[in-house]
């Protein structure tokens, strides 16, 4: 038997309880590829989604789990020239979890998918998934500038997190929203102006008060569903809502009984990341953005060892965090 790795697998759809931790022989890359020592994983919801064979494309078992690592590279296939052996790097979503994982002590991604990590293993995890959602939702289509004012919700994960950063660094004006105002304090410390908790506030009369009767310029919506047309009364004319996630499960209606001159967007990370040009701009401005301290990622908790990875997934579920969560293999 040769040298073996741990990786996360599941051969059925369900709760955290489905994954389990198996020896694999260890990966070598095909053409274009590169094997990273995986340091740290970042957890998003998108990999809960899989797991229960609810995200926006078929799961295929059995299955791995993993967007977003952070590590050195191990080895290089055929045609890599970017990379060398040693290199600190990230791995971004670039890739079909059906094709690739990184759940793993090593994994094999496509050579694309990596960035240069100027930062610690944890940090490099936790940061370029939430700002790339940001930047390629407001910033590469032009929908946020700086005076606007926009409302974030979903607010405490690590994207709505991250958007109130971009806002900041703009020079935009960060609102957010939470159910309740238990993570009030918190929000306002990781730079939200306003934050309004739909379940005990009205949010169309709050945002009016806020913006002074305008409106906002844009939302960052990850919940889709009904909430859309509430959120379409607090827009001034013209406005925009950005939709990049369902967390509601539920179809989206755009308000068409008021017909509001309003525009909606929604868009798919995995468009940019794809795209190398899209994604070497996208790096340049997150790397700045970290280079100046304006963009820290917000770690809510390190998991150890790959054996936690159902405790870490029961806690991702359980929406206690407020901003990412880390699994260190």
């Amino acid at each position: 038997m040769g040298v073996m790795t741990k990786v996360v697998r599941f051969t059925e759809f369900g709760g955290p309880g489905v994954l389990s931790v198996v020896d694999e022989p260890d990966p070598t890359p095909g053409p274009g590829e590169a094997v990273v020592d995986v340091e740290a994983i970042g957890l998003n919801r998108a990999e809960s989604m899989f797991r229960t064979g609810t995200y926006i494309e078929p799961t295929r078992l059995p299955a791995g789990l993993g967007y977003e690592a952070a590590g050195t590279v191990a080895a290089l296939g055929e045609g890599v020239e970017r990379w060398s052996v040693g290199d600190p790097v990230s791995v971004v979503p670039a890739f079909s979890m059906n094709d690739y994982t990184v759940y793993a002590q090593k994994a094999v991604v496509p050579a694309r998918a990596m960035v240069p990590r100027p930062v610690d293993a944890v940090t490099g995890a936790a940061v370029w998934m939430p700002f790339l959602v940001a930047y390629a939702g407001l910033l590469e289509p032009g929908v946020l500038r700086p005076a606007d004012t926009m409302l974030v919700t979903a607010a405490s994960s690590s994207v709505g997190l991250a958007a109130m950063a971009v806002a900041n660094r703009i020079g935009a004006v960060p609102i957010a929203t939470s159910r309740t105002h238990a993570k009030a304090g918190r929000l306002i410390e990781a730079g939200a102006a306003q934050v309004i908790a739909t379940g005990e506030e009205d949010l169309v009369a709050r945002c009016r008060e806020i913006t002074g009767g305008r409106g906002l310029d844009v939302v960052f919506d990850a919940v889709a569903g009904p909430g859309v047309e509430t959120m379409a009364g607090a827009v001034r004319p013209g406005g925009t809502i950005v939709i990049h996630g369902r967390l509601s499960g539920e179809p989206a209606v755009f308000p068409t009984e008021t017909l509001p001159d309003l525009v909606m967007r929604s868009f798919t990370l995995f468009a940019m990341a794809k795209d190398p040009e899209r994604l070497r701009r996208a790096a340049a401005f997150i790397s700045a953005g970290l280079a100046a301290g304006d963009f820290a990622p917000q770690v809510d908790r390190v998991f150890e060892g790959l054996d936690s990875v159902v405790e870490a997934h029961e806690y991702l579920e359980s929406n206690a965090q407020v901003g990412k969560i880390v699994l260190k293999p």
